[in-house]
């Protein structure tokens, strides 16, 4: 036999490179005992209840499609919660050890549309017909199909699972019977089955999506968390698309806040999230997916959007589309979207519209507004030390993303005369994106009621022929409107980390008009860039514009 010289308890028997092995587990192997009498202390009856839904056994497991899968189990949901088939308060309580049972708190948990209802009693004297009446089962419940026995031990089950552990040490007198009866419905017998056999050899032998979420479900149930962990990896290696991230995703949440399960749905999250990074590109297919999708594309830092006043509008979109009530817009704004909003890197004009915009709360509208107001107006050391601490949890709303449009912050002045003073920062990466003719702009600011914005770029200079960068300023609205502006450029430099003019001009603008200076530091672009540059400090690139209209 070969088992004879292998202690199954010594952990350096399981040593093994899990490169080798995806699926190894580096648990002891108990594969021989499975269904064996020598090997076990108890009986598992299994009695399999058929399915209420038309059509008798509804089982996942024929599923081709994971969108078979979810119709399936859609079905067998709706259908539960019509005709509660296994309604198991009608039951003797003396002879139910445990149950997964809906309670009022509970009436929308999506993994409970199958009870389990779990008996240990004495054997049967005679046979066990599956069509036979159960004297000890008085529920209104769907007529039992068939039965299964097996041979099982109780210390491999129990320490596998809390579940059996409970079952098998309540201290009452049936937990000493040696037979256990499980009831389930026909859709659960071949994962039950699997999972069974998990317990006892660490592997699944389903190697489809459909089949090994419905092992995930029923480990889930059966509170096997090793199963969970290994359904989920599996899953994770396995062909991702929109459908089955967004069907991860809107799993029960008790499967949901399994630690086991998290690295399916962080996979399904950044998927939907890479996918979906350019939202106006796909703005269609984005507009049609479900809350779940929505809340993992509005999580990434890399969503690539004009600014977050863009993001401030398409979630108004999105929800107005999928919740046209008034207060369930607000709860879902308020309670799932509206967290995912980064307010601080708002505009103050998109922030005023947000404190009138009847969408919101009112009082969780000022909340933001005002929070985000007091980022914009503490000091960049400051700013960056929330942005790190805020990495670390689950709403990043003080974490920048990758804008097209790169936020500013501008101070503004009324008198002596109509000015503003607009703070520009770029990171080194962002500036060497820009060779050899890139341009990235800044978001629009406001002076004398009038839009602007600043444009960096990366240009030939037209008297030497080598690429230099340029920092232009220009009006965004178009039409007879003429002023004009003096204007200053100035960076700051590693000599002494002050702001140093660089450029002054002035121009008078109509509209639609940009001005500037092709080499701000009259420097060719690989000096600009160079590690010793005087320009990048921390590896950050301070521009500063003042504005000043002039009368």
């Amino acid at each position: 036999m070969k088992y004879q010289n292998l202690d199954l308890f010594d952990p350096r028997t399981a040593v093994m490179d899990p490169e080798y092995s995806p699926t190894y587990t580096g648990e002891p192997d108990f594969a021989f005992a499975f269904d064996d009498v020598n090997f076990s202390d108890r009986i598992l009856r299994i009695e399999i209840l058929g399915d209420s839904i038309a059509g008798g056994s509804n089982s996942n497991s024929g599923c081709s499609s994971l969108a078979d899968w979810a119709r399936n189990r859609k079905r067998r949901r709706e259908e539960f919660r019509k005709e509660n088939a296994l309604d198991i308060t009608a039951c003797p309580e003396d002879q139910i050890i445990c149950c997964n049972q809906i309670d009022s708190e509970d009436a929308d948990n999506e993994n409970q549309d199958e009870a389990v209802v779990a008996m240990i009693q004495e054997p049967n004297s005679g046979d066990e017909a599956a069509n036979s009446d159960d004297s000890t089962w008085n529920c209104d419940s769907p007529r039992v199909m068939r039965v299964k026995t097996l041979n099982i031990s109780s210390p491999i089950l129990a320490a596998k699972s809390p579940f059996f552990y409970k079952l098998f040490s309540n201290g009452m007198r049936e937990s000493e019977q040696r037979q256990v009866t499980l009831r389930i419905s026909a859709s659960e017998e071949a994962a039950l089955m699997e999972l069974l056999k998990f317990m006892y050899r660490n592997m699944l032998t389903t190697n489809t999506a459909p089949g090994l979420l419905d092992v995930l479900m029923a480990a889930d149930k059966f509170e096997v968390a090793s199963c969970m962990k290994y359904c989920s990896r599996l899953l994770c290696n396995l062909p991702m698309t929109p459908e089955s991230a967004l069907l991860y995703l809107e799993l029960p949440s008790s499967v949901l806040m399994a630690d086991a399960v998290r690295p399916l749905t962080d996979a399904a999250k950044q998927f939907l999230a890479a996918r979906y990074k350019d939202i106006t590109k796909f703005q269609e297919e984005v507009m049609k997916l479900p809350l779940a999708g929505m809340e993992a594309i509005l999580s990434s830092d890399d969503l690539q959007v004009a600014s977050e006043d863009a993001v401030y509008d398409f979630v108004l979109k999105w929800t107005r589309a999928h919740y046209p009530l008034i207060e369930e817009r607000r709860e879902i704004l308020s309670s799932r979207l509206g967290r995912c909003i980064r307010f601080p890197f708002m505009s103050c004009r998109k922030l005023r519209k947000v404190l009138a915009c009847n969408d919101f709360e009112h009082e969780f509208a000022s909340k933001l507004v005002l929070e985000a107001l007091f980022f914009k107006a503490e000091a960049p050391h400051r700013q960056r030390t929330q942005a790190a601490e805020e990495s670390a949890s689950t709403s990043r709303r003080f974490v920048e993303r990758a804008y097209k449009y790169r936020p500013v912050k501008v101070v503004e002045f009324e008198l002596p005369r109509q000015q503003c003073i607009v703070y520009l920062d770029l990171k080194r990466d962002e500036c060497a994106n820009l060779f050899p003719s890139g341009r990235v702009y800044s978001q629009a600011f406001h002076l004398g009621g009038q839009g602007f914005f600043l444009s960096a770029h990366c240009n030939m200079d037209q008297q030497s022929s080598f690429h230099c960068f340029g920092l232009f300023l220009g009006m965004q609205e178009k039409g007879s409107v003429s002023f004009t502006v003096d204007y200053e450029f100035a960076a700051r430099t590693t000599l002494a980390e002050e702001y140093v003019s660089k450029y002054k001009g002035n121009y008078t603008f109509t509209g639609g008009k940009a001005v500037g200076y092709r080499n701000l530091f009259a420097i060719p672009w690989t000096s600009f860039m160079a590690e010793d540059s005087l320009y990048f400090i921390k590896g950050v690139l301070h521009l500063r514009a003042e504005l000043t209209i002039r009368h």
